[in-house]
């Protein structure tokens, strides 16, 4: 069977694990398709009062997280790594993707999930404070992605959202095996619009369409749909999307009646 195994080097395990062990993500975490590891940093403090942090050299306000309790957690995550795959054909099998979260990064997308959904381990580096300290980056991190142009308090909401995003993409994660195949992004193209009972409501009906049962109609329905949503609010995708001439047609049309 086919497993993703998330690590996650934070400050703050419980936000991971509690997270994680709900909905979707939680159910695949029971079956065995996925698995999250949460290790605290903290652990590796080397001090009583488990202190990761210090004043930057250089001055300047806040603090930063030490090299040494990092890379200690990095190696000890690699170690479990490695007893899991001992006697395996996989034995041994280092290094991992260490994905740093950091504005400076990568911006995540579908394509970058689908990417990380091939590999077997991917270690989550998240920071706090005002960073950590580069040496222990430099030596261990292989990716630097953010989810966007804004800051946060530290790198756990990031993972989460890479984890969730990746998780689908695992086989058996999804009840319905092609649903990753159609949602939003898949393709280059937004999701088609979705309706449900009852079939009128408030004034506002269910397209005929979706109501004829013509699987060929209906197919082209969602794809036109696609198109249209995509033109209309995430234009930028369309220029990495495969189109036919009319799709083309269709989706240059609705851009010029914007502008």
């Amino acid at each position: 069977m086919i497993k993703m195994n998330f690590h996650v080097m934070t400050l703050f395990p419980g936000l991971i694990d509690n997270a994680m062990g709900e909905s979707i993500t939680g159910r695949a975490i029971k079956a065995g398709h996925i698995s999250v590891n949460a290790v605290n940093i903290r652990d590796f403090a080397g001090n009583r009062s488990g202190s990761v942090d210090d004043y930057p050299y250089g001055g300047g306000a806040g603090m930063v997280m030490k090299a040494e309790p990092v890379y200690m957690c990095y190696k000890h995550i690699c170690g479990q790594i490695q007893e899991r795959n001992q006697g395996t054909a996989e034995g041994g099998k280092l290094p991992v993707r260490v994905v740093y979260l950091t504005p400076q990064g990568r911006t995540f997308c579908q394509k970058l999930a689908e990417e990380y959904a091939g590999e077997e381990d991917i270690i989550f580096l998240c920071g706090h404070y005002e960073g950590i300290d580069e040496r222990v980056i430099e030596e261990i991190v292989t990716d630097y992605v953010s989810i966007g142009d804004y800051v946060l308090t530290g790198g756990e909401l990031p993972a989460l959202v890479m984890m969730d995003a990746i998780s689908r993409l695992v086989p058996g994660v999804l009840n319905n095996c092609i649903s990753a195949q159609t949602e939003s992004f898949s393709g280059s193209l937004l999701e088609y619009p979705q309706y449900t009972r009852p079939e009128h409501w408030r004034d506002r009906s269910v397209p005929p369409v979706l109501l004829s049962g013509n699987h060929r109609k209906l197919a082209e329905w969602y794809r036109e749909q696609s198109v249209i949503r995509t033109a209309l609010m995430r234009p930028d995708l369309l220029e990495n999307a495969e189109l036919t001439q009319e799709e083309r047609k269709l989706a240059d049309s609705i851009n010029n009646k914007k502008n």
